[in-house]
């Protein structure tokens, strides 16, 4: 068992919560406490270089001073509002938004599953509304990954977490990433959307290639359907680009926003163009809390803060020297198959099960997240710099060379080398916001 150095009192919290918290998350035994910038503390004391980012969503790092002062005046002066009435900050955020992508309209919702579930509902009442033959059809990507409610769930390409929920929405089909063929065989005269993540994240960080949206919106176009992207984790800066399928030149119908959105506040949006604007209706959807006038002033907060500290620049060199390394490391090791992505969204596969890594890498002061059970996926906030990824990949290559076993690296004597590790990691100072 790995040593993650708690005190008594988070000993406490943890035994607490084992007892009253649903067991649905493999949660690591740590409490934290607070963060600023690229860390993390724990209630114990311990300080941790944060390359998770809250899974993509504080893509500001922790605690940035714009976004708290945004925050604390906000609360004091309206939380939250009914959606039948009006404030500043939604229209406000969705002017910017359209402005940013192309498109016409927003429509707010909390988490990104339910944005998912919103642009389900839009495809099949613009179908129901425009055509008479039966279009009920929604074609997504095998290993695709939108969400865990029954809608979303049900379009996610993954069987692991669709199984015991099943049967799903009916009339949707999977194909395989970047396979054409089987694309063009499943959009037909019956399809009302296609889905596509233009960079695959949970589903172990793959970049969809230009030509397979190409030939998404060509058959979208031919058979009258909606092309709609899901942007959740790789939109809004964390590609290098506001959003990662501008590079393919293709214009969706809709598309889904998230994570970073309200700066930690639930807050995902449904972004669409201008035949799609009116296509819900009155009183046909909703979402009590999305749209929030504290989420949405955080959302403005957020972009602005991107847009004039020069993030985007910062993300694409940060991300670029990361792959590189990463790269690099792939290799020299023996365990390691590949290192792909971009921005900073980035994957490391390996041969064998990356959990025992991500332990290690914790206890030593890195936070590493896992997917697809052997990729460990990279998803730091926007502040990260060279300095802090130089500290990482000297912390991953040595755990990586010693066979990727956590317990191996607890009980094999590392004793110096693991806490030189821990003091390196210590050494950085928190990245100034």
């Amino acid at each position: 068992m790995f040593d993650l150095r708690q005190d008594a009192d988070a000993l406490s919290i943890l035994s607490r919560d084992s007892e009253t918290l649903l067991p649905v998350y493999a949660r690591y035994p740590v409490v934290m406490d607070h963060g600023t910038g690229v860390y993390l503390y724990d209630s114990s004391g311990n300080r941790y270089l944060d390359l998770m980012a809250g899974l993509g969503v504080n893509a500001l790092g922790h605690a940035h001073p714009r976004m708290v002062a945004a925050m604390a005046d906000q609360a004091s002066k309206l939380v939250h509002l009914s959606p039948l009435y009006a404030s500043r900050y939604p229209g406000e955020l969705a002017e910017r938004l359209c402005a940013l992508s192309g498109l016409k309209g927003v429509f707010y919702s909390t988490g990104g599953s339910e944005a998912v579930e919103g642009a389900l509902k839009l495809a099949r009442t613009h179908a129901r509304q425009n055509f008479t033959h039966p279009k009920h059809g929604i074609v997504a990507l095998r290993n695709s990954y939108h969400g865990r409610t029954y809608g979303s769930l049900s379009v996610t390409g993954q069987d692991k977490y669709r199984l015991d929920f099943g049967p799903g929405l009916p009339h949707v089909t999977f194909v395989d990433r970047d396979n054409l063929e089987q694309l063009r065989t499943a959009v037909t005269d019956a399809t009302a959307a296609i889905l596509i993540e233009p960079i695959l994240g949970e589903g172990g960080v793959h970049i969809i290639d230009d030509a397979f949206l190409v030939e998404a919106r060509r058959l979208a176009d031919q058979h009258h359907a909606l092309l709609i992207f899901d942007e959740i984790q790789c939109g809004l800066g964390r590609s290098g680009d506001w959003f990662a399928y501008t590079r393919s030149g293709v214009q969706p119908d809709a598309l889904i926003l998230g994570k970073p959105l309200g700066g930690g506040i639930p807050l995902s949006a449904l972004v669409v163009n201008e035949k799609l604007f009116n296509a819900f209706g009155m009183a046909k959807h909703g979402s009590t809390l999305g749209g929030s006038p504290l989420a949405c002033r955080l959302g403005l907060e957020y972009l602005q803060i991107v847009e004039e500290e020069g993030l985007l620049a910062q993300v694409t060199d940060t991300g670029d020297y990361l792959l590189q390394q990463l790269r690099q490391l792939a290799l020299a090791s023996p365990i390691a198959v590949e290192a792909r992505g971009r921005g900073l969204l980035l994957g490391l596969e390996i041969t064998q099960p990356a959990r025992p890594i991500a332990e290690a890498a914790l206890e030593q002061g890195l936070m590493l997240n896992v997917v697809q059970g052997n990729v460990l996926r990279f998803l730091p906030s926007f502040l990260l710099e060279r300095k802090h990824v130089d500290i990482a990949i000297e912390l991953i290559s040595r755990i990586l060379n010693m066979g990727g076993d956590g317990s191996t690296i607890s009980s094999s004597g590392l004793g110096s080398s693991k806490q030189a590790a821990v003091s390196k990691v210590d050494s950085l100072e928190p990245a100034t916001v």
